[in-house]
């Protein structure tokens, strides 16, 4: 069995030492120090070959720099440290281990990514319709928009020859016909929700993405973790579905 560490354990950290055996990993360590019974820094702990990290954006560079610094695998599920990408990189290749990351690793969300892409391209080329987007998720959620949404306006604008720039804030203005809302709900209990509207005078196409539980994000943090840790270098999950898709 594959040997991991968990930093941080929250809801999605249990959820994946839950599932871990079934996916062929032992944990063998976790680190969080807001948790009893966890270590509280990565200095005093014993690393498996794989480290994954969903803690906060607020410490995520100083774990992913210990973990590369150790030699060890990472996947990173933390987001907020995109703007470090080149110091990462650079230390991924100095120490040659391996280190992927992702906004949403839900294998169903990434063949939603392509699908939503693909939508975009076909009603690209009848400019009656207007895409648009939202997103639902719990009451603790701490960010806004989510990284999946972020992710999918990128898609959009990517594939649409009309769409040039995602606003996520209150409109206070008529929408322009470049700019993509991108609105976000926060209530309740839910894992999260994202939705992409084609939209024209005559009809509708709604595209939905819902998480049931954290169960699908943990499922595919165990893979990301099995499958780098065969590899060295910088990765994003969108890479690792490539990969496992072709």
């Amino acid at each position: 069995m594959l040997s991991i560490t968990l930093i941080g354990y929250g809801k999605m950290g249990r959820m994946i030492q839950n599932m871990a055996e079934e996916h062929g990993c032992r944990v063998i360590s976790v680190i969080d120090p807001g948790q009893p019974g966890c270590a509280e820094t990565l200095a005093e702990t014993e690393l498996g070959e794989v480290c994954l990290d969903f803690s906060h954006p607020d410490g995520v560079m100083d774990n992913i720099r210990q973990v590369i610094a150790a030699g060890k695998h990472l996947v990173v599920g933390t987001t907020g440290w995109n703007k470090y990408l080149p110091e990462v990189e650079a230390l991924v290749e100095k120490h040659k281990t391996g280190l992927l990351y992702g906004a949403n690793f839900s294998i169903g969300m990434n063949i939603f990514s392509r699908v939503v892409r693909y939508a975009t391209e076909l009603c690209d080329k009848f400019p009656d319709y207007d895409v648009c987007g939202w997103e639902i998720h719990h009451n603790q959620k701490a960010d806004s928009p989510s990284g999946t949404a972020i992710q999918l306006a990128k898609t959009i604008i990517g594939a649409s020859g009309v769409k040039e720039t995602p606003v996520y804030e209150k409109m206070d203005h008529r929408i322009a016909p470049d700019e993509l809302h991108f609105a976000s709900v926060r209530g309740g209990k839910v894992p999260g929700t994202h939705n992409i509207l084609f939209d024209c005078e005559t009809d509708s196409l709604e595209l939905t993405h819902r998480a049931r539980s954290r169960a699908c994000f943990a499922s595919g943090a165990l893979q990301a973790a099995q499958w780098i840790s065969l590899r060295k270098g910088i990765y994003t999950f969108t890479e690792m579905m490539e990969d496992l898709l072709c």
